[in-house]
Formats: structure tokens, C-alpha cells, sequence
């Protein structure tokens, strides 16, 4: 029999839900395991640094042993390359897996619930519910949480100062911004939008209330075309209109040129761009130009993340038990934060960890107190946003769409060819759907 799976959710911080159900599956009883495991387990990472971080588990005691490999990042390969090999019985025992395509992997059975193999007192009782709502579904905990990647505005504080505006809070004043420094710089745009990077849209729709994906009763409920999408993606449409955004590929040479420049003086990133910012702008000499800020606002203080990934145990873990003490040790020991050292400017979901990472980074070559913006935006993410059980759908007809950009096409028409797109290929995966 064809095997059939729908994923429901509803990540709030009230409350997070979410109902597995399979054809000819019977639902099994959390495992029990020994509370002091032995034996040797794999990980998979693209994160770097993650090969200092085994080595220290490794080296802190000596009845687990984690053999590391590093495999490319999810757009270049790296979740192909696991969804085959845990599909193929042979995949590693933990996994580093990003919060948008964590419900893929549990929708399709490749993940096993930390239920019984974790200390929830210890672990996920101390999250966060904007953090925890991004790891549970159905009542279980499918991950443990590693960063919390807050959505952040970068700006040259110098050129807005030229233009004679202040930090914008709202996004009416995001635009007059803009205006005013087209005025003053005819040739710089305030900032840019990624027709690759589909989520940083998703990120301006969750911090304006939009809800892509929810569920209503037994089928999916897709909106990657609701109301507050369609502000956020008519407003964007304007700014590029106005030549106050400038439509580029986000971490590409164009870009990098552009900020090293002064072409574009502003980012719509999240905690970790700091590294980019500086790593492309400090032959320029502009240490100290460069300020991070809460993101605008559409009337109310809101936030939401840009990223962030998750640690898990696959299906294929004949030691769950082992690695269960291993995620715990990666997304809530200090020692783990030690031993990766200098990887950026971190923002971690377990409680007292930023600080921490926050001492391996040296954030001098900034304006203003980054990590205080950070705690601000992280302060008022937005609640109900949820991943949907395919993000691959969405994220492919999203920068299909996005190519037209520059040769006539619009934001919004992107969006509704996207939500078209989500609809369809949901819905030929089998799974019941509803716009």
C-alpha cells in the first residue's frame, strides 16, 4: 500500500500541535533507553566548527564516541545527500536540519522523537516557546534547537545620516528613508531584496502576521498568498518601483561589490550577516559606519526568524541512546560553545549560551551593541508562524518566479504563482490540501 502521511502543526506560543498519521502504521510507545549509553555514533553537519565540537565530546568522556562528517549545506547537496542515505538505511545517527525543511524529514518518517531518549527537565522545559514551537510536533520534541536567528535591519548609520533620517521603526518611515537618501545619493538603494533567497521573504511575511502554511481540521490550509503577504510583497514591489531596493542575488560578487562601495547601504539579514557585512565591507573602511536595528515595524513592535538550524536523530540510529546524549551536549552544553569558538556572531535558543558565544566574537567592528538588538528583536517574534511539510515546493517556485523581477514581473505575482505552485505539489504528494 502506497504509504500515505500527513503532517499538521500549529506552532504558536501558546500552543504547538501537530498530528502524524500513516497508511498501514501503528503508532509505537517512546523508547526507554539506558541512562548511561555506550558505543560510537556518526554526525552529519555542514556547520562549521562542528568538528572541534565532537572532538570535545569525544575528549570529555570516554564511553561515547562521535565519528564527524562534514557534508555540503542544504542548497548545494546536503539534504539530498541525507534524505538518500537515511532512505537507503545507512544514513547518520545525528543530523544538523534547518527549521523550514524539519517537518519534511519527520512527514516522511526519517526522524525519531527525543521523547525518552532526552532529559526534558534539563533540555526542552528551558527553551523558549518561540524557540521550542519550531522543534515539536504532535506533542513530541522531533529536535532540540541550536541557534535562534532573529530577523535584523544593517544600516550605514553614516549615509543615513547624510540623508538626514533617523533609524526607521515603521515601514512607512523604511521608505521615506529611502527617498531621502536617493535625494542625497542618487545612486544608492537603501537595501536589497534576494530573488534567491526565499527566506528572507518568508521572514518579512512572518514579522508582518502572514501564516504560509497552517492546518484546518485534517488538510493543510496554504497561504503563501494571504493578506499580509500581499502587503508585504505590494510594499516591496514599491520600493523596487522607486529604486529604493535593488534586486540582486543575495550573497553574490554584485552584491558584495555593491556593499563595499556604498552602492547599497543596508541589509535585511538576521544575527549571523554580521560576519558577511564585515568580511565584505572592512577593505572599504567602514568599521564602526555599520549599526544593526530592530527590523520595521508595520505599526507594533514585531520580529520573527531568518533561519536557524536544529539537531535530530534519524531513523537509522541503531544507538539512539548515544546520540540522544549527543544532541543534548551540541544545543545545551557551554563546552560545545567553547570548543566551536569564532564562527560569527551566534544567537542561541538554550538559555545563557549567547553570552558565551557571544565572548568568542569580536563585534568592535560595529557602530552600536549588536547583541542588545538581538535580545530586542528576539523579544517579540511574532506567534503562529509554522514550516509547511515541503518547503522545496514553495522555495523553488518562489525563486522560479523571483527571475522575472527584472524583466517585468512583480512580487506579487511571484507569491500567487508560489502559492499556486505549494497547492499543486502538495497535493500531488498525496496530502490534503486547502487555500
Amino acid at each position: 500500500m502506497k504509504r500515505r502521511q500527513l503532517l499538521l502543526g500549529a506552532a504558536s506560543l501558546m500552543a504547538t500541535a501537530a498530528l502524524v498519521t500513516g497508511c498501514g502504521t501503528t503508532p509505537t510507545a517512546a523508547p526507554t533507553p539506558s541512562t548511561d549509553p555506550t558505543g560510537t555514533i556518526t554526525f552529519w553537519s555542514s556547520l562549521a566548527g562542528m568538528d572541534k565540537v565532537a572532538a570535545a565530546f569525544n575528549a570529555s568522556q570516554d564511553k561515547i564516541k562521535v565519528n564527524f562528517e562534514t557534508v555540503p549545506n542544504g542548497p548545494n547537496g546536503g539534504y539530498a545527500k541525507l534524505s538518500t542515505a537515511i532512505t537507503a538505511g545507512n544514513g547518520p545517527d545525528v543530523a544538523t536540519i534547518e527549521y523550514g525543511q524539519l517537518p519534511q524529514f519527520i512527514s516522511s518518517d526519517k526522524l525519531q522523537p527525543l521523547d525518552g531518549l532526552i532529559d526534558n527537565a534539563s533540555t526542552v522545559d528551558k527553551l523558549p516557546e518561540a524557540a521550542k514551537a519550531l522543534v515539536q510536533f504532535g506533542g513530541k520534541t522531533f529536535a532540540l534547537p541550536y541557534d535562534a536567528a532573529p530577523l535584523i535591519m544593517w544600516y550605514r548609520k553614516d549615509m543615513l545620516d547624510k540623508a538626514g533620517v533617523g533609524v526607521p521603526t515603521t515601514w512607512e518611515e523604511f521608505e521615506e528613508a529611502g527617498k531621502k537618501l536617493k535625494a542625497v545619493a542618487p545612486d544608492a538603494y537603501l537595501t536589497s531584496f534576494f530573488p534567491n533567497e526565499p527566506a528572507q521573504s518568508a521572514a518579512l511575511a512572518w514579522q508582518a502576521g502572514g501564516k504560509w502554511f497552517g492546518t484546518e481540521g485534517d488538510s493543510w490550509k496554504i497561504g503563501v498568498n494571504d493578506a499580509a503577504t500581499q502587503k508585504v510583497a505590494n510594499y516591496w514591489q514599491k520600493l523596487i518601483d522607486e529604486k529604493i531596493v535593488k534586486v540582486q542575488q543575495g550573497f553574490s560578487d554584485e552584491w558584495s561589490a555593491d556593499l563595499a562601495s556604498g552602492t547599497v547601504v543596508g541589509v535585511v539579514g538576521a544575527n549571523w550577516s554580521a560576519t558577511g557585512i564585515q568580511k565584505r565591507t572592512e577593505a572599504s573602511g567602514q568599521k564602526g559606519q555599520w549599526i544593526a536595528a530592530e527590523a520595521p515595524s508595520w505599526g507594533t513592535p514585531s520580529g520573527a526568524f531568518y533561519g536557524g538550524s536544529s539537531f535530530n536523530i534519524t531513523k537509522n540510529s541503531k544507538n539512539p541512546a548515544a546520540a540522544a546524549k549527543f544532541v543534548e551536549f551540541l544545543s545545551t552544553n557551554a563546552e560545545a560553545i567553547k570548543a566551536r569558538g569564532n564562527t560569527g556572531s551566534a544567537y542561541l535558543a538554550f538559555p545563557g549560551l549567547t553570552p558565551v558565544a557571544q565572548k568568542a566574537y569580536d563585534a568592535s567592528y560595529f557602530g552600536n551593541d549588536i547583541y542588545a538588538v538581538f535580545d530586542k528583536a528576539y523579544s517579540t517574534i511574532t506567534p503562529g508562524w509554522q514550516w509547511g511539510p515541503n518547503w522545496d515546493i514553495t522555495n523553488t517556485a518562489l525563486k522560479d518566479a523571483y527571475g522575472k523581477l527584472t524583466t517585468g514581473g512583480t512580487v506579487a505575482e511571484a507569491v500567487k504563482t508560489a502559492q499556486d505552485a505549494t497547492v499543486s505539489g502538495l497535493k500531488q504528494n498525496g496530502l490534503s490540501v486547502k487555500e
